[in-house]
Parts: C-alpha cells; sequence; structure tokens
C-alpha cells in the first residue's frame, strides 16, 4: 500500500498565484499599450512623407514646418499643399512671400508669425494679408542660410479657415 502525505500550504499557494496574476496584467498592460502607442503614432511626418504629396493643415502644420527646416534634404522635390496668408518682409524680392500662420505660443494667446518662404511670379499682385491655398514644389533656398523654399506652381485666393491659429510643434509627427 502506497500512501502520499501532501500537505496543502496556503499562504505559498495564494502568493503563486498572486504572481501568476501580476504577470498576467502585466502582458496584458504591455499589448494594449503597445497598440495604442501603435495607433497614436501612425501619423507621423515620417510616414507621409513617403508620398509625393504634403497636404499640410492646421494640425500638422508647424510639425512639418519644424521638421522641413531641420531635415531640409527629405522634403526637396516633395509636392505640399497648404493654406496661409500671404506675408512678406521688406528684404524679400517681388516673387517672395511667406505663407504664413499665427502659432500661439502662450496660454494668454500670444502668437508668433511662422511659415514657409515660397516663390511665386503670381503673389505680386496679392495684397499681405490675403489668405490664399498654395500648391508647390520644396526646393533648398537660400534666405539667412539654407531653408525649404515652396515654388508655387498653383496659388488661389480663399476665405480665411476656420482654425487660423497653430500651435508649437507637437512632437508626435516627427
Amino acid at each position: 500500500m502506497f500512501v502520499c502525505n501532501f500537505k496543502f500550504n496556503r499562504k505559498l499557494t495564494i502568493k503563486i498565484a498572486i504572481a501568476f496574476l501580476v504577470i498576467i496584467f502585466c502582458i496584458i498592460f504591455g499589448v494594449v499599450g503597445k497598440k495604442f502607442y501603435d495607433s497614436v503614432s501612425t501619423f507621423k511626418v515620417k510616414d507621409e512623407i513617403k508620398t509625393d504629396y504634403l497636404d499640410v493643415n492646421s494640425n500638422n502644420y508647424s510639425d512639418i514646418l519644424k521638421d522641413s527646416h531641420e531635415n531640409i534634404d527629405k522634403y526637396v522635390g516633395k509636392k505640399i499643399k497648404f493654406v496661409g496668408f500671404v506675408y512678406r518682409l521688406y528684404d524679400f524680392n517681388e516673387n517672395q512671400f511667406v505663407l504664413a500662420r499665427e502659432m500661439i505660443i502662450s496660454s494668454d494667446n500670444q502668437a508668433v508669425v511662422v511659415g514657409f518662404l515660397c516663390d511665386c511670379n503670381d503673389v505680386k499682385n496679392m495684397e499681405n494679408g490675403a489668405w490664399v491655398e498654395a500648391e508647390g514644389v520644396i526646393e533648398k533656398g537660400n534666405y539667412h542660410g539654407d531653408l525649404p523654399v515652396v515654388k508655387v506652381t498653383c496659388l488661389k485666393k480663399v476665405s480665411a479657415p476656420n482654425d487660423e491659429y497653430v500651435y508649437p510643434p507637437s512632437g508626435s509627427y516627427i
């Protein structure tokens, strides 16, 4: 006759069960966190510039502007389409302007003008502050240093968008 004496240790069993549940929760949390991170970060400038056409809007304006200035070479030759207002400086030639937006920089709504330097023959008749939609190709230019310049191929007057302001780069698109 074979007798097996088995003693059940309740405290050890509870510790093992808790450790097992903690491991399971960590795995689930890791998988859910990764899926959430992937879904939030799927739209990035890096992904967007693989296409031939950049559609710049209020949400990605400052991110693309910043990245294009920091990495000019990866934007050269890309087509771009965006809306802004005509902004000229005293030392621009008659074909140059900034297609600008006002970027909110503080909680009390202080703003600065930011934008892409553009080159276009048709801008001579546009007054400062006119809202326009521009399509063009990004080239490497020089204005107090290297920067991206949009050679505008199509310029048309539009009404001001509902979201006239842009916000500082979030870094989520870069």
